[in-house]
């Protein structure tokens, strides 16, 4: 009767470790996204439909609108345009505007429009050390 324990014990240890396999395995590939452009997402169009995909470009002038708690804009790499919904819990970074460059993260719809789930604005240059000079400081 005491040969059975060891067996059980170890059987119930190889489910834990299978089920930690399990979700770590399946929370890597939930948050595995690869990078586009807005080129390449326009070129492959609905094939990328059932991937999570992160998209970065510039934001169209003009082009920021909000319908409620829907913000819509366009990312553009000329010629190439991807209208995009934002749709996501996480307000949107002090740091978004038009003209600048952003990533955004999610799914691209079957009528073409990129659903953002995750919005991230690239840093202004303003904030980087021009070339061949030091960072500014202000002084007495």
């Amino acid at each position: 009767m005491s040969a059975g324990k060891p067996t059980k014990f170890i059987i119930g240890i190889a489910i834990v470790l299978a089920a930690i396999a399990w979700l770590a395995f399946t929370g890597f590939e939930d948050s595995k996204s690869y990078y586009r452009t807005v080129r390449e997402v326009q070129a492959r169009g609905v094939d990328l439909a059932d991937q999570r995909i992160k998209v970065g470009g510039a934001v169209e002038e003009g082009s920021i609108e909000w319908d409620g708690n829907e913000m819509h804009f366009r990312l553009v790499q000329d010629p190439d345009v991807l209208p995009v919904v934002y749709r996501g819990k996480d307000p949107v970074p002090d740091t978004f505007k038009e003209n600048g460059q952003a990533v955004v993260e999610g799914r691209i719809l079957e009528d073409g429009t990129f659903e953002a789930v995750k919005i991230q604005a690239k840093c202004a240059s303003k904030y980087e050390a021009k070339y061949g000079g030091g960072a500014k400081t202000t002084g007495s």
